[in-house]
C-alpha cells in the first residue's frame, strides 16, 4: 500500500503567482525519503510488494538479498507531489539526512547527495529510465497520470563529471528520467531549478539502488534511515530578515511566510 509521507506545509499562500496569461499556484512540501523508497517503482499502482522475507524477484520486479537481511525492509513506493507542466521545484532547504545501504545495523552512511562524484550505473526498468552518478542520493522523476509499467524507457541522464554532472543551476528532464537532486544546491551554493516537462502531473522522490549500485535496481531491503527535504513548487526564496533562519523565508508575489523549524 502506498505511504503518505507528504505534508503541506503552505496549502495557500494569499494566492497564485501570476504570469502571463496564466495563474500558477504556489506551495510546498515537507518530505521524508525512506531508504526503501524506491525511484524505479514511482506510480507502479499494478505493483503488489511481497513481504520482505519472500525471495528475490518474486513479483516486485527489483533484485532482493539471496538470503534474509538483519533489517528486512520491504520496498516502498516512492512520495509522490502533485505537479504541473512548466512548474519550477526548488528545495526550499537543503536536504538533510542519511541512510546506510549494507548489509547490517551501523554501517556507513550516505547524505542526501550520495557517495563521491560517480560510482552508480542502474538500467532502466520498464518505464522509468537508468540512472549513472553518485551512489545512492536523492533523486526524482517526472510523471504524467499513465502507470510507468511498460518501455521504451527514456535516455538514461548521465550525473558524473562527464555528463550532466551535479553542479548544474537548473534541470528539464523529460518524463519517466530519472534525475539528480542531491541536497538541491549547486556548487556555488544556489538552489538548482528542476523545470517539470509538458503533461507531468506528479514528481516523484526516492533512492536509486542496485547491488554495488550497479546493474538491475534492487538490493533495497538493507537500507537504513531517510533524507529529508523541502520541496516548495514556484515558490522563490528570499533574503530573510535578521535574526531568521534564510532557508525558513520565501516570497510569493512580495507577501511573506515563515516556516518554522520543529
Amino acid at each position: 500500500m502506498l505511504k503518505t509521507k507528504v505534508l503541506i506545509v503552505v496549502s495557500f499562500l494569499a494566492g497564485f503567482l501570476l504570469l502571463p496569461n496564466s495563474f500558477v499556484f504556489a506551495h510546498s512540501c515537507n518530505i521524508t525519503v525512506d531508504g526503501s523508497d524506491a525511484i524505479f517503482l514511482a506510480g507502479r499502482t499494478d505493483v503488489t510488494v511481497p513481504p520482505a522475507s519472500a525471495p528475490r524477484n518474486t513479483g516486485t520486479y527489483l533484485v532482493r538479498h539471496g538470503g534474509t537481511t538483519p533489517e528486512e525492509i520491504q520496498e516502498t513506493l516512492p512520495p509522490i507531489i502533485p505537479v504541473s507542466g512548466g512548474d519550477i521545484m526548488r528545495a526550499l532547504d537543503p536536504a538533510v539526512g542519511g541512510v546506510s545501504f549494507y548489509n547490517g545495523f551501523g554501517g556507513v552512511i550516505f547524505g542526501p547527495g550520495g557517495n563521491g562524484l560517480s560510482g552508480s550505473n542502474l538500467t532502466p526498468l520498464d518505464g522509468i529510465s537508468g540512472y549513472i552518478g553518485p551512489q545512492g542520493p536523492l533523486a526524482g522523476v517526472f510523471l504524467d497520470n499513465s502507470t510507468p509499467s511498460s518501455g521504451p524507457a527514456p535516455a538514461t541522464l548521465n550525473f558524473e563529471p562527464g555528463g550532466v554532472g551535479i553542479g548544474f543551476n537548473s534541470l528539464s528532464p523529460i518524463l519517466r528520467q530519472v534525475f539528480y537532486i542531491g541536497d538541491g544546491v549547486d556548487g556555488s551554493g544556489n538552489f538548482q531549478t528542476f523545470i517539470a516537462p509538458a503533461g507531468a502531473t506528479r514528481l516523484a522522490l526516492g533512492i536509486p539502488d542496485g547491488f554495488g549500485f550497479v546493474g538491475p535496481p534492487g538490493a533495497y531491503d538493507d537500507n537504513d534511515g531517510s533524507y529529508r527535504v523541502i520541496i516548495g513548487v514556484n515558490e522563490v526564496p528570499a533574503i530573510p530578515e535578521p535574526g531568521h533562519h534564510a532557508s525558513s523565508w520565501f516570497r510569493t508575489r512580495g507577501a511573506y511566510w515563515i516556516e518554522k523549524k520543529i
